[in-house]
């Protein structure tokens, strides 16, 4: 076990981890805290850091977003919240085996910390940076991986050569058309076509309106959010982004919508190729599309010139409490799933669930 000493991060001490957040290729506006104050706000939920120091220099930490769900209380990402882990020093040394070591002795100390969180769910998902998992793996926790597209941004050319032709041709269009990228306040065009694509691929909002609004509107007055959107000659919106970015060299795409009527157009493809534009004057490294589940939203994704990177998911064996929970909820999912099949059975049979054959 590691020798280096963990301790829980004041408030008054966020600005010293905001800057090691900022220098570290672990780091991400998901772990700043001043974006983590922001969707406490909103959610009701709570945060903390953890950090291992050697001395008076801090060797790692790691952020815990924490929510009380269905009697729980869970500590791990949420939607907003799509990476929630380790954050460690940039190596030093030019030898192999003392960074792997150094970074060993950070992580089994946070691990160890994370581990006795009074919680009864602790999940944690790094940037995909993170690659060594082995001091969770010795104390038994499960390991999963989960997958986003990352964009690297190095030159405009380069960027825009990664596109697929299709959706090249799709950008000319747009501009052709007249599409023109603004970076405004405008919530209200955001969120009407934000709503309108959960309501036709079926997906739960986020958070609800005013909530969102609140989210956005704080975000922006601290510096870490834009509103993009891709406005035809009338004015009209008919494709928006919100992007998260606090100076980190990446930058993450966290939520977006586009109106159907436009799509032929090339207003998405496009408002994503001027994000990256604008990305790219200000001096960022890449952009993080957020997500890569098997759908068509990942196609789009792929097609933009992202690279696939994985993220490990760690979690530490539930408490007993959370153990019963999920077993009473298999057992609900069953008992419906059977009463399902008997009424499926009856109507097909011509008979009323639940009637009894007297056997005349």
């Amino acid at each position: 076990m590691s020798g280096l000493p963990t301790r829980l991060l004041p408030p008054e001490e966020y600005p010293r981890w905001e800057r090691f957040v900022a220098e570290s290729p672990d780091g991400s506006p998901y772990a700043n805290p001043r974006y983590l104050e922001v969707l406490a706000a909103v959610t009701g939920g709570t945060f903390e850091v953890i950090v291992a120091e050697k001395g008076d220099q801090l060797q790692g930490g790691v952020v815990l977003f924490s929510e009380r769900r269905d009697g729980l209380v869970t500590i791990s990402p949420r939607l907003l919240l799509y990476y929630s882990g380790f954050v460690f020093r940039p190596p030093t040394s030019r030898y192999p085996s003392e960074r792997t070591a150094a970074q060993l002795a950070a992580c089994q100390a946070l691990a160890a910390a994370a581990a006795d969180r009074p919680a009864d769910i602790v999940r944690i998902k790094s940037r995909p940076t993170v690659t060594d998992v082995r001091p969770l793996q010795a104390l038994g926790w499960s390991v999963d991986v989960a997958y986003s597209y990352q964009v690297p941004l190095d030159e405009p050319a380069l960027v825009l050569g990664r596109i697929d032709q299709n959706l090249r041709r799709l950008i000319k269009r747009a501009d052709a058309a007249g599409l023109v990228a603004t970076v405004d306040d405008d919530f209200d065009a955001f969120f009407r076509l934000h709503h309108d694509v959960h309501q036709r691929k079926g997906a739960r909002l986020y958070l609800p309106r005013e909530a969102f609004r609140r989210y956005v509107e704080d975000l922006r007055a601290a510096g870490l959010a834009e509103l993009h959107h891709a406005r035809l000659p009338t004015g009209e919106v008919a494709a928006t982004a919100l992007v998260i970015a606090d100076g980190h060299p990446v930058a993450h795409l966290v939520a977006a919508g586009s109106d159907a009527a436009h799509q032929a157009v090339g207003a998405n493809p496009f408002l994503r190729w001027k994000i990256m534009e604008r990305l790219l004057e200000r001096g960022y490294r890449g952009l993080d599309l957020t997500d890569a589940a098997l759908n068509e939203v990942t196609r789009f994704k792929s097609q933009l010139g992202g690279e696939l990177v994985p993220a490990f998911v760690l979690e530490r064996p539930p408490s007993r409490r959370a153990r019963l929970v999920s077993a009473r909820a298999g057992l609900r999912g069953r008992i419906g799933a059977l009463g399902r099949r008997i009424r499926g059975l009856a109507a097909r049979s011509g008979r009323p669930a639940g009637s009894v054959d007297s056997g005349e």
